[in-house]
């Protein structure tokens, strides 16, 4: 695993490679009785899941973070065991995936792990969350347009929108007006080959508070989107 994570510029010592082993089996364990990921072979998870979310570590400014759609906690868990000062909240409208993520948090005895089981755009309304994070992320869960107004009204004035998504030329593109009228500038779009495929990280700056009226309802956002 430690060659794997160096291959890709990652260092991770024996604490975090045992920590990076229990979440493998919980995934394993808790992928038999409900589908969480359709990778389950274990080198492809280490890449695919692991080292892909760990790789925006770099790109991370400040401490708190919100996952939206955190499914089985990718980025932010990887993200966590790398840099373990982070204070995360993942944020997963599915019962049985927020009992998962409660799982990984216990087993792996990670502090600072808050897990919200339910809407994006429901949480972002409430003033406990709403522009109090440092910085959000989100990893495959929509097109960038659309993800932007579940994401970036949890971001801060001066914080960061973290998107993980795959070849994404066409999606910055036409994102470009959806985050501008939501408060953003697109700061920088990374791109990289992960086991031949190709992947973006792209950086979303919060430079203005986001208009109360956002994010709108689910089918709102679907449906019309910015």
């Amino acid at each position: 695993m430690e060659k794997l994570f160096k291959e890709y510029g990652l260092n991770i010592d024996e604490n975090k490679k045992n920590l990076f082993k229990s979440y493998f089996s919980l995934l394993t364990e808790y992928n038999s009785r409900f589908n969480i990921t359709a990778i389950t072979d274990e080198r492809e998870v280490i890449v695919k899941h692991f080292i892909d979310s760990a790789l925006g570590v770099e790109l991370l400014k400040g401490e708190t973070l919100a996952d939206v759609g955190s499914g089985g906690g990718f980025p932010a868990i990887p993200l966590k065991i790398i840099k373990p000062d982070l204070k995360i909240t993942l944020i997963e409208a599915t019962e049985k995936k927020c009992e998962f993520l409660k799982a990984v948090a216990d087993t792996l005895d990670l502090k600072e792990v808050t897990v919200l089981c339910g809407r994006a755009e429901e949480f972002a309304k409430k003033s406990e969350y709403r522009e109090k994070f440092d910085i959000c992320t989100a990893r495959a869960v929509a097109r960038l347009n659309i993800l932007s107004e579940y994401c970036l009204p949890f971001v801060k004035k001066g914080g960061i929108f973290l998107a993980y998504k795959g070849d994404a030329d066409e999606e910055v593109r036409d994102s470009e007006n959806a985050v501008k009228i939501l408060g953003g500038k697109i700061i920088t779009h990374d791109k990289y080959v992960l086991e031949g495929a190709k992947r973006s990280l792209i950086v979303i700056e919060k430079q203005k508070n986001t208009d109360a009226k956002y994010p709108r309802g689910n089918a709102r956002i679907k449906n019309k989107p910015l």
